[in-house]
């Protein structure tokens, strides 16, 4: 079996006394990572099988266990975990910190857990308490997935062990090894007059649906786009056939999001240019909508590029979500915050983060228009409005060079006019800075 392991993410080593667990994380895993509710006894009562001290032990672990995570650090937990409560209480942990969890479950034979649980040097566990754990284990197999793990593996053999690797993978945000030079597009919207446009501009040729650069530049989108525009295949087809190069990567808008949501068969509210998109999908076959959804669905909430240096995400992103992975994130790289109020256009009144913003990282966003982008904070918004008429606008990265083609016309009505600017921004872009350490 091959174990691929999300990094940062939570690992619970799930199984009785005796399972191999302690042995299977010294393997696998540096000791740094691993904390062991035996080990936490230890620490708070000097003995590890102190059970008196269980409560106090696992105050210890979940302290660490939170700490680890603040510092975006893969963490594996060595304790039986056989409980739903004991698991609920650390994927809550992991959900706070918007970090994946993964079980790895040890079920060996019952009869080789009592052997070795009741010769543990020290500590010995009796028969039947391994009994009431293995009860507890397997009332809870069934519904693992369910209570929140991304990732489930079993193991009940010795082969599932020995002949078990484990591998780690970065988060689908992470793409701090790709250093670039990137062009970032701002809100499509269906434009692909405009952004073939803007693609010849910056020294891009069309091959076929694939944009390549001759000085291997990528491409970025910012997300939306799709709706209210007229060439709402067009602009899917090429940005696919590009990401599915190698030469581009992209983010989900809202209106990408809502898009995918509808194709899946949801029901959502159709407004918004929905109805433009739905009637440029129309002569698909059902397959193509299917995959058009699940390419909206794999994109990362966003994404940290240049060594953690650059993050682009379609409505903005706060430095404390940079790098992280939840659902929570997901809605906040698509729609931003709001105040939950609703303003006379009958729009969600936002709250504006990049005011407060003073992270290290360059963010690059869109989502609200604005006629002229300029930076604020280390933070710039380019959708400068190119379906309402304004301009399909892109950042070139690390030059902090815009280049921009005007819209051929208005293809949409705004629900409120946007801004000349943003509110405070100055006209000197940041230098780039310094790339993080991978």
């Amino acid at each position: 079996m091959r174990i691929s392991l999300q990094d940062p993410s939570l690992v619970l080593l799930i199984g009785v006394s005796g399972s191999g667990k302690s042995t299977l994380a010294s393997r696998w895993f540096e000791p740094t990572e691993v904390v062991s509710s035996d080990a936490c006894r230890a620490l708070v009562a000097d003995d590890p099988s102190d059970q008196c001290a269980t409560a106090s032990a696992f105050a210890v672990l979940h302290a660490i266990v939170r700490e680890r995570l603040v510092h975006r650090r893969l963490t594996v937990v060595d304790a039986t975990n056989v409980q739903a409560r004991a698991r609920r209480a650390l994927l809550e942990i992991a959900r706070h910190h918007d970090l994946p969890a993964a079980a790895i479950v040890l079920d060996p034979p019952v009869a080789l857990c009592e052997r070795r649980a009741a010769t543990r040097a020290g500590r010995p566990v009796e028969a039947e308490v391994v009994h009431r754990h293995r009860e507890q284990l397997h009332k809870s197999l069934p519904a693992l997935e369910q209570e929140g793990f991304a990732r489930v593996y079993l193991l009940r053999e010795h082969a599932d062990v020995d002949e078990s690797t484990v591998t780690r993978e970065p988060l689908p945000v992470d793409r701090r090894a790709v250093a670039g030079p990137f062009d970032i597009v701002g809100d499509v919207h269906g434009c692909a007059d405009e952004l073939e446009e803007l693609l010849a501009l910056m020294g891009y040729r069309l091959e076929g649906d694939v944009a390549r650069h001759g000085d291997g530049r990528l491409l970025v989108f910012a997300g939306d786009l799709v709706d209210r525009g007229p060439r709402v295949a067009d602009v899917l087809r090429l940005v696919r056939a590009t990401i599915a190069s190698g030469a581009a990567l992209a983010v989900p808008g809202n209106h990408d999001d809502k898009l995918a949501r509808k194709l899946r068969g949801r029901n959502v509210k159709i407004a918004h240019g929905l109805q433009q998109s739905l009637d440029a999908l129309a002569p698909l076959d059902e397959r193509e909508r299917q995959a058009i959804a699940a390419f909206v669905e794999a994109m990362p909430s966003h994404l940290v590029l240049d060594g953690g240096a650059l993050v682009v995400a379609h409505a903005g992103m706060r430095e404390e979500l940079q790098g992280r992975d939840s659902r929570r994130v997901r809605d906040y790289a698509m729609f931003g915050e709001t105040t939950g109020r609703i303003d006379e256009h009958g729009l969600p009144i936002r709250i504006d983060w990049a005011a407060r913003y003073q992270g290290h990282a360059i963010v690059v966003y869109g989502h609200t228009p604005i006629h002229t982008p300029t930076w604020h904070n280390r933070t710039i918004d380019i959708d400068t409005g190119c379906v309402f008429g304004g301009a399909l606008t892109a950042l070139r990265y690390p030059e902090m060079a815009l280049m921009n083609v005007p819209a051929r016309r208005q293809y949409a009505v705004p629900a409120r006019p946007f801004l000349a600017t943003h509110p405070d921004a100055r006209d000197v872009a940041p230098e780039a800075p310094l790339r993080s350490p991978a």
